[in-house]
């Protein structure tokens, strides 16, 4: 168990390997630690010593700077930038899923998703696997519309990126990070597959273009980000936009709609 002061975040993707004409999986960490650099390294000999942690690899910043490493900034980077609309340079395309993970992925099951990285649409794939614990799981699943506390061990973020133009290219691509998302199914969580709402994911179910969905319709991807509390969420719909005029594909339905 590490410490609650500590955030780790793993990305997961395929690279070059040593071997000429083969490929392996990377893993790369990045942390926030809420303390000095001595007390981390410290920290972690205790209870993580296999990632090697040394000093150089620790920058010390605020609070509001380290918002910018984890964008992607370069270091030293004006807290300006934050004020900016224009997103950092990125592949043409992606799309994104997410699920939550509340049991150890065995072995067999880490294999299988490595196969899938191997194969060519994934070339700029990637999983980002976001620890959760601490004060995430002190806080009650009903107090506020995010529900994924207690129970969780950490996130993940399905990510493909492509250059290439075009429908078919599109296709193959998301085919593929559907595919890895039916694997995963068998290791992520259950009644319901949570997702997490601000890596929106249309492939879970939609509202009606009509703008008339009813409850149950909307339940299907409600309940996979806010859990019990989406009903809590369609009364207050309900009180402060009874005809549904503020609408999107997965907006709350008010019950009256």
């Amino acid at each position: 168990k590490l410490d609650e002061d500590l955030f780790i975040r793993v990305s997961l993707s395929a690279a070059n390997s040593s071997q000429e004409g083969r490929r392996t999986i990377q893993a790369s960490f990045n942390s926030l630690y809420l303390g000095g650099i001595d007390n981390l390294l410290s920290l972690m000999q205790e209870s993580f010593p296999e990632l090697g942690l040394v000093r150089e690899d620790c920058t010390e910043m605020s609070w509001i700077e380290s918002t910018l490493y984890f964008a992607g900034f370069p270091s030293g980077e004006s807290l300006d930038v934050l004020l900016s609309r224009t997103p950092l340079t990125r592949p043409t395309f992606f799309k994104a899923k997410s699920d939550y993970v509340m049991e150890p992925i065995p072995e067999v099951g880490l294999e299988g998703i490595w196969e899938r990285f191997y194969q060519k649409e994934a070339e700029e794939a990637e999983l980002i696997l976001s620890l959760y614990g601490g004060r995430m799981s002190e806080i009650s699943e009903s107090a506020i519309p995010f529900p994924h506390r207690v129970g969780n061990i950490y996130k993940i973020q399905h990510l493909v990126y492509w250059e290439e133009e075009g429908i078919a290219a599109s296709k193959r691509h998301i085919s593929w990070i559907r595919r890895l998302y039916s694997y995963m199914a068998a290791y992520v969580s259950k009644s319901p597959r949570a997702a997490y709402i601000n890596y929106r994911d249309l492939d879970i179910e939609t509202n009606s273009k009509e703008g008339n969905t009813s409850y149950r319709r909307a339940s299907i991807w409600g309940t996979k980000y806010f859990k019990s509390n989406f009903n809590r969420l369609v009364h207050v719909k309900t009180m402060v936009d009874p005809t549904n005029f503020f609408r999107n594909e997965q907006s709350i339905p008010a019950l009256s709609s």
